[in-house]
């Protein structure tokens, strides 16, 4: 696999070419070093760590410096896949000074390449802002989870004739912002159709169907290595929690009936 990183460019050229694009989460060095070894796109360092990694009951808590510590771990080991640190909530939102000074954050303290910023048209200036300053900025809209208690829960948006007008409009508004990428998070699959083929920028569904020019899964989702809920979007490609209890209750029961460590593991 070729170590050339992965830029915005290559983002615009593979939707301009029909290819798709392959993103997931990480939050720490082993992780982003399969992940960039198994030739993804980009590694979007997201919020949902605060509910994977820290055991949080939602995304709101975790903070600018556990971000960008998280953010400096997986851009040290990604030699290829792009690195995109997710803003958390209230570091972008309060005003267009501090929103352009955390998503500078990712870049000159977290190593990152991007950020992502939640919201439709309420942050677009923002967006703006941060792009003049030379950050790139991917977008999010559909199902934001820092607005979970304002849409009260986790539920798939763009239902009405209302909403699919509506989020159709933010992701112009966001493409002219200067957004490189849109992500579309639980939207229906018609929806993201018709989104992803009027905008000039790559879509990345998570929940959206099979019609976006990429997309993005949380790593410990298509892992087995969350079970607090499965959304309905989630594919696993493996069960690692099964196998890592297994091999955890194998090194305990070896320690107690004194099998480990036998000779092999030993010094003379």
């Amino acid at each position: 696999m070729p170590n050339t990183r992965v830029t915005i460019n290559d983002f615009l050229r593979k939707k301009a070419e029909g290819r798709k694009l392959t993103l997931l989460t990480a939050y720490d060095y082993p992780f982003a070093r399969i992940l960039d070894e198994a030739g993804v796109d980009a590694i979007l360092v997201g919020d949902s760590l605060s509910m994977v990694v820290q055991g949080l009951e939602n995304t709101l808590p975790v903070t600018m410096e556990e971000m960008v510590y998280h953010t400096r771990m997986v851009a040290r080991a990604a030699e290829r896949a792009m690195v995109i640190g997710d803003m958390p909530f209230l570091s972008y939102q309060t005003s267009v000074e501090e929103a352009v000074r955390n998503a500078g954050r990712f870049l000159k303290e977290g190593g990152a390449h991007a950020v992502k910023v939640e919201g439709g048209a309420e942050v677009s200036e923002k967006v703006r802002a941060m792009v003049r300053a030379d950050i790139p900025v991917m977008a999010h809209i559909g199902l934001t989870p820092q607005a979970v208690h304002r849409m009260g829960g986790y539920s798939v948006q763009g239902r009405s004739e209302e909403a699919q007008q509506r989020l159709m409009e933010e992701a112009r508004i966001l493409q002219d912002a200067g957004a490189f990428s849109l992500v579309l998070e639980a939207i229906p699959m018609e929806l993201a159709k018709r989104i992803s083929e009027t905008l000039v920028i790559p879509t990345i569904g998570i929940g959206a169907g099979p019609h976006c020019d990429g997309q993005v899964l949380v790593l410990h989702d298509i892992l087995g290595l969350f079970e607090r809920f499965v959304p309905k979007f989630v594919k696993r490609y493996a069960n690692l929690k099964e196998d890592a209890l297994n091999a955890v209750r194998r090194f305990r029961e070896e320690v107690e009936d004194g099998s480990f460590p036998g000779e092999e593991q030993s010094f003379k």
